[in-house]
């Protein structure tokens, strides 16, 4: 949204000031100075009178006062505050996410593939949000830092796979390298970690690792950060497929899916956020729609505006009119030589009429 508007619009009251000395222009008298042999220094123009001079030194005057009050073009921008969340999603790659409990369009899918697009799809409801992923297995690693570049975000998370990492399921440490990556000294308030949460995404029980899952929950509690725990699969017996060598799918095994439902309530309960049990595409959906409800601000748009300097189009013109005045009010001359006329011996101009006898 734009428009234009003039800083300083009083030096258009000038404009008033040219009629009048336009009008006083025409009525003055002209003084007379007696200068002895003036007639003797006259040269005729080579121009003859012209109303340009005046009619371009008024226009320059004109504009001269337009850009005295400073047009400019002014944009209204609206944007909304880029304080938002804080949020760190951290993602089980155990080999148990293999399992293909999942169902999409009628065809079976493991539990990552169900999960990634329900996560890009809750990370792009979140513009105003710096978002950043950890991911563990056996361990847990920082993948993508807390960034509001979600683009190059969208790409670090197509890059994620099942067998990144050292296989295992070490929740306490993803959840205590997700807390880490939370340490903003300017958004803490009285040791409490503000406008910040997890969402921990797992499908089985903490066996590796040296934090154990509930002392990082009470060290989330501690810094006023809700963890919101996602436990993925469907009870009971699950279908893992079994790869050769090269990566080709042989067929499947059956596993018992180990969600530790217990452990994952009770980090919820602990820190402040909510347990969600996902067993298919459906309920994942939901759970981080929840989630996106529950962690929501609504920011208040603020503005601002952007002003562009437009008096040079102005200036330029009135300065080139005024020049080309100044030039026009000086004619050129042309600078006649009298001819020599005959003397005598003595300087006696002679005369060329006949003398009468």
């Amino acid at each position: 949204m734009s428009h234009f508007a003039l800083h300083d619009p009083i030096w258009l009251i000038a404009l008033l000031a040219l009629p009048l000395i336009a009008w006083l222009r025409g009525r003055r008298r002209v003084p007379v100075l007696l200068v002895p042999f003036a007639a003797a220094w006259h040269r005729p123009s080579l121009v003859a009178p012209s109303r340009w001079p005046v009619a371009l030194a008024f226009a320059g005057l004109a504009l001269l006062i337009g850009a005295l009050a400073r047009p400019q073009k002014v944009e209204d921008k609206r944007e909304v505050r880029s304080e938002g969340y804080d949020i760190m999603l951290a993602i089980d790659l155990s080999t148990s996410m293999r399992a293909e409990d999942f169902e999409k369009d009628g065809e079976r899918i493991n539990r990552l593939q169900a999960i990634k697009p329900v996560i890009q799809a809750f990370i792009d409801r979140r513009p105003a949000d710096r978002i950043g992923i950890v991911l563990f297995s056996g361990r847990a690693y920082t993948m993508a830092p807390l960034t509001f570049d979600h683009d190059w975000l969208a790409r670090q998370l197509a890059r994620v796979r099942i067998g990144m990492i050292e296989d295992g399921t070490a929740i306490g440490d993803g959840l205590g390298v997700s807390l880490t990556r939370l340490e903003q000294a300017k958004r803490d308030s009285g040791g409490r970690r503000m406008g910040a949460f997890v969402v921990l995404l797992t499908d089985g029980a903490n066996n590796r690792g040296s934090l154990q899952p509930q002392q990082a929950a009470e060290l989330a509690k501690s810094r006023g950060i809700p963890v919101y725990t996602i436990g993925a699969g469907k009870e009971g017996y699950v279908p893992i497929p079994v790869y050769d060598d090269n990566n080709r799918k042989m067929g499947y095994r059956r596993m018992l899916s180990d969600v530790d439902e217990p452990a994952l309530r009770q980090i919820a309960e602990t820190t402040g956020g909510k347990f969600f049990r996902v067993a298919d595409t459906g309920t994942v959906e939901s759970a981080f729609k929840a989630i996106d409800r529950a962690q929501k601000i609504e920011f208040q748009a603020k503005s601002y505006l952007i002003t562009t300097e437009l008096f040079w189009w102005l200036a330029a013109p009135a300065l080139a009119a005024l020049a080309l005045a100044a030039l026009f009010s000086r004619p050129l001359v042309w600078a006649r030589v009298p001819a020599a006329r005959p003397t005598t011996s003595n300087g006696a101009v002679l005369s060329a009429q006949p003398v009468k006898p």
